[in-house]
């Protein structure tokens, strides 16, 4: 029986051999160069001559400000990108879900997908054109309400925002789509029974909409605390600048530097295996919690 098994299914193991050598390749083989995590590493020497220090790049880490600085802005930034990011799309899901006309929502849904499919190289570029100060904001402005010109990518007041707004600019239209998926799960019959009690599209939205979205809205919920660290390295890079390291400084962004522009191996790589670490226990543990409280569960 387990030989048949493997004939019939050979043609779904052969489809899945290149993605298993790419991902061995590029995700495990890579692991093992976290020894420089614990070495004086110097590329001419490699991992077999250089120097081994133990734990000393870890402590030498924690006596670091700017290192507590990124960890703290990570945060900051991943968690209110969390909270915008589950908060917006429910809403508009919702809104999307009382338009009876057909046509019109799909083409509201193809215009808030669309960025989606943008990259933040592009959209970063974009973004700088609009909030410089002679940008279309500024010109805004200055012309209605007479402000000074706001350097909002150079001000550690307005960047975290910057950043939060424009990641969910981009995003939430994806999460609008796993919303009105679960939204189109919700039994008609009950909006069909409420109409008959006296209940206006409101209360329907907030008796039977809502209630109907509530095993996704956990399940996604606890499954994004395991990006906490993750506050966005590809839109931070092309957005950021020395001026707003304070505010802006993420641990990707500060590893990327550390390792590439002051070649400072062991300490970047030690910094990144810190993260590693942490987000594998935020992973394990909105894991364990969806299965708790949604039922989810890979295996």
């Amino acid at each position: 029986m387990a030989a048949n098994k493997w004939i019939r299914e050979r043609p779904l193991h052969l489809m899945m051999f290149l993605p298993l050598v790419l991902l061995v390749v590029f995700s495990y083989i890579p692991m093992f160069g976290i020894i420089i995590a614990f070495q004086k590493y110097y590329p001419s020497k490699g991992f077999f001559n250089s120097e081994f220090i133990g734990w000393s790049n870890f402590t030498y880490m924690t006596q670091i400000p700017f290192v507590l600085q990124a960890v703290w802005n990570t945060i900051i930034i991943a968690t209110m990108k969390m909270v915008v990011g589950a908060t917006l799309p429910i809403f508009v899901a919702v809104l999307l879900n009382e338009v009876r006309q057909r046509l019109i929502r799909a083409g509201i849904q193809t215009l808030i997908y669309l960025p989606h499919f943008l990259s933040w190289v592009i959209l970063s570029g974009i973004l700088i054109d609009i909030l410089s100060t002679k940008g279309i904001v500024n010109s805004f402005l200055s012309y209605v309400f007479g402000n000074e010109p706001i350097f909002f990518l150079g001000d550690n007041r307005w960047f975290r925002y910057i950043l939060v707004l424009s990641d969910s600019w981009k995003e939430f239209g994806f999460s609008t789509i796993v919303y009105m998926a679960a939204i189109a799960g919700v039994n008609p019959a009950l909006y069909e029974s409420a109409m008959m009690d006296g209940a206006n599209r409101w209360k329907q939205a907030l008796y039977i909409t809502l209630p109907g979205m509530l095993p996704i809205i956990v399940l996604l919920a606890t499954l994004s605390l395991g990006n906490v660290l993750n506050a966005g390295f590809d839109q931070v890079f092309n957005l950021y600048n020395p001026a707003v390291y304070e505010t802006g400084d993420i641990i990707d962004t500060m590893i990327y530097r550390m390792g590439l522009v002051d070649m400072k191996y062991g300490l970047s790589t030690a910094v990144g295996l810190f993260k590693s670490v942490i987000s594998l226990i935020l992973i394990s543990l909105s894991y364990l919690l969806a299965y708790r409280f949604a039922n989810y569960r890979i295996f």
